[in-house]
């Protein structure tokens, strides 16, 4: 995830990588007026930074760095110090997303799925503990005041302190006032995890997804062992997982009509029409290709093991920024899966000529139709969706645990198969690396001759026998021994 300020001599890119979103480019040929009204825009969002990246404010001073690249001379900037500005770039996410956060919880948000019967006991059993050994504010679900597995009141009754840090919430708290919750327990699957992003449309806490579902792509975090993960969030701190969401903006009869945060993907499809979609894919107002297929696929690195991967997307991993396009089943077998940096901004419209409308659905959550004229924007949001890592190697071991990934049986020697009742005594070890079979028949002097009637005289060392290997009696059937015909 990265914002990359483009503007230099010559149209040479100068990289500024940000951690958080992109937010646009400046480039040489932009009036100074652009320039400075685009790094304007950069220093209002940071004013206004994300939870995490909160954090590092002392760490990073990212306006006095804007600061000091919007000058409109670019000349004194060498390729050198390109180079050098790229490499500590680089340098700089790498140790951020390696960084521990030590954060002071005073109130926890519990996410899970409030119909399931199984969880609502492990729900209680978590928040009784929060509250009992942490002494913190915890939220469930305001759908478990009244539920009887829950027993709200009998956990009230336990402790005369848990009056005042058991609390609830709604959608609508969290939507309004997310600064509210410094942590968020999801308990479930990846399903519960993508429920939260969608709680949370803007300012997303750092989510820590304890895996009680049937997939565990960002689920890391075993329950039965919830009292030594949140002993160690509480005492040792956080590293966390900047995953980059969407900024999807519906516009409808040329108006902004809806916003969503989407974590995994949005699809665009035909719908419940007979006829394959036609759709207009712009990137930066530059028309890249007609899609004529049954959808498209805009997908985060987060999504690409969902619905792109069923599509035949490419895996990507969390930490890389980009965009991933996936085609369902398009009508040119040329339209192949494509990444795209997180810095373009992209649009798909429905044309004027379409033959029917479009779905566009966000998360698989919301769906709403396009209709002809109307498009839906696409950007890298500024609002990442942290969550906590349970090792540096997250990524590679939940693809491996979830998809099986590269996994197959090990050859096996065939003696493996062979009846252990046979008596092997007889065999001496040396004679067992040996072949023991006669290879040297098919090389006999009657049959080689026999052979090789029709090609004319054999050459000497084709019809010799004795103890050359078949590989050299192969090459001198050939006459590759080098000599002379």
């Amino acid at each position: 995830m990265s914002a990359v300020l483009s503007g230099a001599k010559n149209g040479i890119p100068l990289p500024v990588q940000v951690p958080g979103n992109p937010v646009g480019f400046i480039s040489p040929s932009n009036s100074a007026t652009t320039r400075r009204s685009a790094l304007s825009g950069l220093h209002d969002y940071f004013r206004k930074p994300c939870f995490v990246h909160s954090r590092f404010d002392d760490a990073v001073d990212v306006a006095k760095v804007l600061k000091e690249i919007s000058s409109d001379n670019f000349d004194h900037i060498s390729h050198s110090s390109l180079v050098q500005t790229a490499t500590g770039v680089r340098e700089l996410a790498k140790r951020i997303g390696q960084a521990t956060i030590n954060i002071n919880v005073r109130s926890v948000l519990i996410v899970t799925k409030a119909r399931d019967n199984s969880l609502i006991g492990l729900t209680r059993q978590l928040a009784q503990w929060l509250m009992l050994t942490r002494e913190v504010n915890v939220y469930v679900d305001a759908k478990l005041r009244l539920s009887k597995r829950f027993n709200a009141d009998g956990l009230l009754d336990e402790n005369d302190k848990f009056e005042s840090r058991l609390r609830y919430w709604t959608p609508e708290l969290t939507n309004t006032m997310p600064d509210l919750f410094d942590l968020v327990l999801t308990l479930g699957g990846d399903g519960t995890v993508l429920y939260t992003s969608w709680l949370f449309q803007r300012i997303v806490p750092p989510v820590l997804a304890f895996s009680l579902g049937s997939l565990g792509f960002l689920t890391n975090f075993q329950f039965q062992d919830y009292q030594a993960h949140l002993n160690k969030v509480f005492d040792d701190g956080i590293k966390v997982n900047l995953r980059m969401r969407f900024t999807c903006t519906v516009f409808k009869g040329g108006h902004q009509s809806e916003v969503h945060e989407v974590i995994n993907e949005i699809v665009i499809d035909r719908g419940p029409s007979p006829w394959i979609s036609m759709l207009e894919l712009y990137g930066d107002n530059n028309l890249l290709t007609m899609v004529q297929a049954d959808g498209l696929i805009l997908s985060t690195p987060t999504g690409s093991t969902a619905y792109s991967l069923s599509a035949g997307g490419s895996l990507v991993h969390p930490e890389i920024p980009a965009i991933s396009i996936t085609p369902i089943c398009p009508h040119t077998l040329s339209f192949r899966p494509m990444l795209l940096p997180d810095s373009m901004l992209l649009k798909v419209s429905v044309p004027r000529n379409a033959r029917n409308t479009a779905w566009a659905s966000f998360d698989g959550r919301h769906r709403v139709e396009l209709r002809s004229g109307d498009y839906v924007t696409v950007t890298a949001s500024q609002y990442p969706f942290p969550t906590v890592s349970a090792s540096t190697m997250d990524y590679i071991e939940s693809v491996s645990r979830t998809l099986k990934w590269n996994v197959r049986e090990q050859q096996k020697p065939f003696k493996d198969y062979v009846d252990a009742d046979r008596d092997e005594s007889r065999i001496s070890v040396q004679e067992e690396e040996e072949w023991d079979i006669d290879d040297s028949a098919f090389f006999s002097t009657s049959s080689s001759s026999t052979m090789l009637s029709s090609f004319g005289s054999a050459p000497q060392s084709a019809v010799t026998t004795g103890s050359s290997s078949p590989l050299h009696k192969g090459f001198s059937f050939l006459n590759l021994n080098g000599s002379p015909k």
